[in-house]
Parts: C-alpha cells; structure tokens; sequence
C-alpha cells in the first residue's frame, strides 16, 4: 500500500486483517449511532440538527472509501433492524421512509465519497480536507432535500432541510479540515518524513 492511499486509521493501526476491519467498521458505526443521539429539533421543519453528518464524514476520512461504506451500511441495518441509533433514539424501517430518509440513506455514498477523497491525500491539506467534507456534505443534501420533497411543499424545502445546516455544517467542515492535516504532520514527524 502506498503512502498516499493510508488512512489515519491505516497510521494508527497498521496491522492489515479482516478482524481490524470488522472492528473499524462496528466502531464507526456506534460512533454514528452515538453521534445521532445529539439531536436538537428545528421548528417548523423534520430534519434535526444532530452530529450525525460529523460522524458519517469524519468516519469516512479516517476510514477510507470501503470500510466508511460498510460501517454507514451497517448502522443503517441496524436502526432498521429495531436499534434506536437514529437521531434522538428514533428506529425502524419507518424512520427511513420518513422525512429525514433521504438524509439516512446517503450516508454511505457520502462516507465512501470523503473516504476515497482522504485515500487521494485530500485529507494532507487544509483546502482540500474542507473540500472532501463540503462534497460528502453536498451528496448528504443532495438525497436528503430529494427525498424531503415529498413530504414538504417546494416554497419551505429549503428553509427546511438546508438553510439552517449550512453554518454548522461549515464549521464542522473547518473544523476537520484544521485537524486531519494536523493529524498528519504529527505522523509525518514521528516517521521522520516531511509532511
């Protein structure tokens, strides 16, 4: 495997197998889960404000394409399977019928996305880091005001289920995009590389 393909889970635990795998993706899936639980309910609108998107991006930079995947697979199965892993607790297959679906049901196109983007060495630079998160972000909307607009009237999509996200999605964004190149300086000094 070549440098620029490594993820920061790849640098913190170099040990190829599938059981790493296995334990990265139920990881990252619980990390969403958790996530999720912080919910916070917008007047007039179904979609929450919750850490969900932060987890399905940030497990997908330091995950890489595949695993993210997975693991945001994963914790779809299991709120459809009975688990209350959604936002605020919230489970079932009606959850992902619901309002908020189409949000749910990106996840993993946009794990994969921001994955791949890290695996390129997106994650090494700033710009390019808030670009990778922004994209994922923009895949999550892009299904997400889709699928909501079946259940909300074309004047309020967008006060419902994008306007109010975009600032705290940009800070989150910025916020992983100080960090990951941050991360691997770090790395690239310890190794004795230059970052």
């Amino acid at each position: 495997m070549s440098v620029r393909t490594l993820t920061l889970a790849d640098v913190a635990w170099p040990r190829a197998g599938f059981l790493k795998d296995v334990l990265l993706i139920v990881g990252a899936s619980l990390v969403t889960a958790l996530a999720a639980q912080i919910a916070i309910p917008l007047p007039g609108s179904p979609v929450p404000i919750t850490g969900q998107t932060f987890a399905v991006l940030l497990t997908g930079a330091a995950l890489g394409a595949r695993r993210a995947f997975l693991a945001q697979v994963r914790y779809l199965a299991e709120g459809a399977l009975g688990l209350p892993v959604f936002a605020g607790g919230a489970l079932g297959l009606a959850k992902l019928a619901g309002p908020t679906g189409g949000y749910l049901m990106a996840f993993p196109f946009a794990a994969a996305l921001t994955g791949a983007l890290a695996q390129a060495g997106w994650d090494r630079r700033f710009v390019t880091m808030l670009a990778a998160m922004l994209l994922g972000s923009a895949v999550i909307f892009a299904l997400g005001l889709a699928w909501l607009s079946r259940f909300v009237p074309g004047n309020l999509l967008l006060p419902a289920g994008l306007l109010p996200f975009l600032p705290g999605d940009l800070i989150k964004s910025s916020l992983a995009a100080v960090a990951f190149p941050g991360v691997w300086r770090m790395v690239h000094r310890r190794n004795g590389n230059d970052a």
